[in-house]
């Protein structure tokens, strides 16, 4: 997943979430304890979510930083491999 997806769905998320507790605050059928209670559930969940995927923005971040490195190695390598071969001429 590239990082700007990564960005559009915590976004969508946090949307969505913002979204549904003003909706279900505003036609909530129960009294103001209980409602209390329902949210703070749902906060407590949507706050799993939103580490959840922050977990995985990491850990795209970390496997994209490792290849860069790793390209740059190789590529450096290279270079320095032609340069020892121009010497040697």
């Amino acid at each position: 997943m590239k990082n700007s997806d990564s960005v559009k769905v915590i976004g969508g998320v946090l949307l969505g979430a913002a979204i549904g507790g003003a909706l279900g605050i505003l036609f909530a059928p129960h009294k103001g304890s209980k409602t209390r209670k329902r949210i703070m559930s749902k906060g407590s969940h949507l706050s799993d979510a939103i580490q959840d995927k922050f977990e995985d923005l990491m850990d795209d971040v970390k496997e994209e930083v490792a290849s860069i490195k790793h390209n740059l190695h190789v590529r450096m390598d290279d270079e320095l491999a032609k340069i020892e071969g121009n010497k040697k001429n």
